[in-house]
């Protein structure tokens, strides 16, 4: 009907109608407009079974397939049960709620924070009750640790554990508790870091085999060691003091290595000088005692000509630059002496 028609009837008999068709005044007076009736299709039972197999269709296709990819393994159970594992790509199962699947990525390195959590965009939030322990000389220290580990066996990881990530976390905390235990805080500052982190690795490794877990550890690593906040100043001034005194040991072995080798070679110089004056002296007196013995030998044999000998040689030897004359001293033999007196004695001309 169109809309014009609820303002300008066309004639009277649209306006008024009786009953039986006749318009007077004590008839019904209908609404300008008729209300549309809604027609319900008749029932068909081979619509019905096409509506079931559209279900069914829907129902089987999406569950029937599934994916696994290169990180992932495939974990398969039937009515509940473990059934099988599958390896990467497309397989078939089926549908619900027969068999099920999940698929854990095996070769995802995850992270466990113990002491804080930290998040992206976030500051680092702390958590003092995990990450304050005692020492073994009764000493409090705050450790932030993070443990990365991965699944190593997805079957038990799947049906083994419940809440893989607070076990990593517990057993985290209660081994690392018990290795800071047995450590003196000093040690556990300093030096003991990286004993611990190994310490630590191995014992959360073997409770987590114990549990059956099938988790690995990868590496654990100490993220801060510091003393509580409250009395971090005084660890400050302690570990500098030690600082101190360990760079003064230092100089002083510098120092000692310095002086030491030199003063062993300056001994190991006046021994050998005095080994080599004492082997000159002593070949030196040798020798002469050799040659005072062929002197006395050949002395014994002629004594006035080897005294004459001995006695020429010796004013050779302490008058090496004065002219000498050597004349004979027996009388009587008629040779008058004439001794050049011009020259100089020392052996020079005027």
């Amino acid at each position: 009907m169109p809309w014009d028609d609820l303002h300008e009837p066309k004639g009277p008999e649209d306006r008024f109608k009786g009953s039986g068709g006749q318009g007077g005044g004590g008839g019904q007076q209908k609404p300008p407009f008729e209300m549309p009736q809604l027609k319900v299709p008749q029932f068909n039972p081979s619509m019905l079974l096409w509506v079931i197999l559209a279900l069914v269709v829907v129902w089987i296709l999406p569950g029937t397939f599934y994916f696994v990819e290169p990180d992932e393994e495939g974990v398969v159970t039937r009515f509940g049960k473990f059934h099988r594992t599958t390896s990467p790509g497309l397989h078939f199962k089926f549908p619900s709620p027969v068999e099920h699947s999940a698929t854990p990525k095996i070769r995802q390195v995850r992270r466990a924070e113990i002491g804080f959590r930290a998040s992206e965009g976030r500051p680092i939030q702390k958590v003092p009750a995990e990450s304050l322990m005692l020492t073994g000389d009764q000493n409090i220290i705050d450790i932030n640790l993070v443990v990365q580990y991965r699944i190593m066996d997805s079957v038990k990881y799947l049906f083994n554990v419940r809440r893989p990530h607070k076990l990593i976390r517990d057993s985290a905390e209660t081994v690392i508790r018990g290795i800071t235990g047995s450590k003196k805080i000093d040690e556990a500052l300093t030096t003991g870091k990286a004993e611990i982190q190994v310490l630590a690795k191995d014992q959360i490794q073997a409770l987590l085999d114990r549990y059956d877990s099938g988790l690995q550890v990868v590496t654990i690593q100490l993220q801060d060691v510091h003393p509580p906040e409250q009395v971090a100043a005084a660890f400050k001034d302690v570990v500098s003091a030690r600082e101190d005194k360990e760079r003064m040991i230092n100089e002083a072995q510098g120092y000692r290595n310095a002086v030491i080798p030199e003063a062993r070679g300056q001994a190991a110089k006046i021994i050998q000088e005095a080994q080599g004056y004492r082997e000159k002296n002593i070949k030196t007196a040798e020798g002469d005692a050799k040659r005072f013995v062929q002197q006395y030998t050949e002395y014994k044999k002629a004594p006035d000509i080897t005294r004459k000998r001995i006695y020429l040689e010796t004013m050779e030897e302490i008058l090496p630059d004065v002219k000498k004359f050597v004349m004979n001293n027996k009388k009587g033999n008629g040779v008058l002496p004439i001794l050049p007196l011009g020259e100089n004695l020392l052996g020079g001309k005027k």
